[in-house]
């Protein structure tokens, strides 16, 4: 699971769950893999992020990137910035792990880089 899928993910649809993005994630194995550089679609996609998840997410995978504490204004001129956005949402790959909900504690299981979100009959509203 790319962290571009992540972020836009969430755990909502459980009964009762009114805060269920960012999910958390809790990863066993952690892929770099090299995705040639798209500088279109990254600002195309960028007003997308939420960008305060994808540093969670960066944190929580201990990745050794670093994201300013907020997006700069003048992103489609900051060449490094569009670089390091490209490589922190397309190159890393969690492959094993978990997604945690933050409201309820719910933990979506995540096996050969695809998140298992499917819910139980119970916890369908």
């Amino acid at each position: 699971m790319k962290l571009i899928t992540h972020n836009m993910l969430t755990s909502n649809i459980l009964k009762g769950v009114t805060k269920g993005f960012p999910l958390k994630i809790k990863a066993d194995k952690v892929d770099n893999v090299s995705v040639d550089y798209n500088r279109d679609f990254i600002t195309r996609i960028i007003p997308r992020i939420e960008y305060d998840a994808l540093r969670a997410a960066v944190n929580d995978l201990g990745l050794n990137e670093s994201l300013p504490e907020t997006m700069p204004e003048a992103v489609q001129q900051d060449d490094e910035f569009l670089k390091t956005m490209h490589k922190v949402l397309l190159e890393y790959e969690v492959e094993e792990g978990e997604l945690i909900c933050p409201e309820t504690g719910r933990k979506f299981p995540i096996s050969k880089g695809i998140p298992n979100m499917l819910l139980q009959e119970t916890e369908v509203s």
